[in-house]
């Protein structure tokens, strides 16, 4: 485990909180390990009945650190991308999920929502999923999963334009499942997640393993991860990492792939 991801478990809910606040709880590779970590726990612990996840400070996730991001481009990232165990953990995970998001969800802080299943979000809250604006692509089989839930004119614009998407919004649109005041939303989540782990949990599983094409979600995240892996060397990457650390707009007209 990392400090930036504590878990704790009480009444049959795993609480899986992010706590970097001072980095709005940008993932790193040793936080992606956590979370997998804590999802894998869920499945082989019968003390765990669902998993609530939520985040410290006023937003959600900022998405993946930057800072890895501009290391893979580079080639001078060494580390195991344990991001692709969450993903795998995600898409295969068996116990319901709660959802608790404030602030701003950036990239996988939305992406993972689809595979949530109960999400509230606080009157504060923005669903971004910028990938484009990166050079990059979606990922968390979300090119498959968003377009199913949204219809694919919005989901193409919040993926190639990085349109944010407010809480009312995302409720209307079939993302979350209500929104409540911001002081209100960590009670709301875990009330939401007591009353799961009351019902039976054979049946909660069957139900989510009838709504949910495992095979198929699991194809598409490694489709997703290859381009994923090979955009974030391309030159178009560069730019844009090098365009957010200076602190200015990328210019991608003179650059080619």
């Amino acid at each position: 485990m990392t400090e930036h991801v504590k878990t704790e478990l009480d009444g049959g809910v795993l609480t899986v909180t992010l706590a970097r606040a001072d980095k709005k709880n940008a993932l790193t590779d040793a936080m992606y390990g956590a979370l997998a970590d804590a999802l894998d726990r869920a499945e082989s612990d019968a003390a765990v009945r669902v998993v609530l996840l939520q985040g410290d400070g006023d937003s959600f996730t900022a998405g993946n650190d930057l800072a890895d991001f501009a290391a893979q481009s580079t080639g001078s990232f060494k580390g195991e991308k344990q991001v692709f165990r969450f993903l795998r953990s995600l898409a295969k995970a068996t116990r319901p999920i709660v959802a608790a998001v404030q602030g701003n969800a950036v990239g996988v802080g939305t992406t993972m929502l689809l595979h949530c299943d109960l999400v509230y979000l606080a009157d504060t809250a923005r669903l971004l999923t910028p990938f484009v604006n990166l050079a990059l692509v979606p990922e968390a089989a979300s090119s498959l999963l968003l377009p199913a839930r949204v219809g694919h004119a919005r989901a193409y614009a919040m993926f190639a334009l990085g349109e944010p998407v407010d809480g009312a919004t995302a409720v209307n649109i079939g993302l979350a499942n209500a929104v409540v005041p911001a002081a209100e939303l960590r009670a709301r989540a875990r009330a939401a997640a007591e009353a799961l782990a009351k019902r039976p949990l054979g049946a909660l599983a069957h139900t989510k393993g009838l709504m949910r094409d495992r095979e198929r979600i699991a194809e598409q995240m490694s489709r997703e991860g290859v381009i994923f892996q090979e955009r974030l060397k391309t030159a178009e990457a560069r730019e844009a990492f090098a365009a957010f650390a200076e602190r200015r707009q990328p210019d991608f007209s003179k650059v080619v792939g």
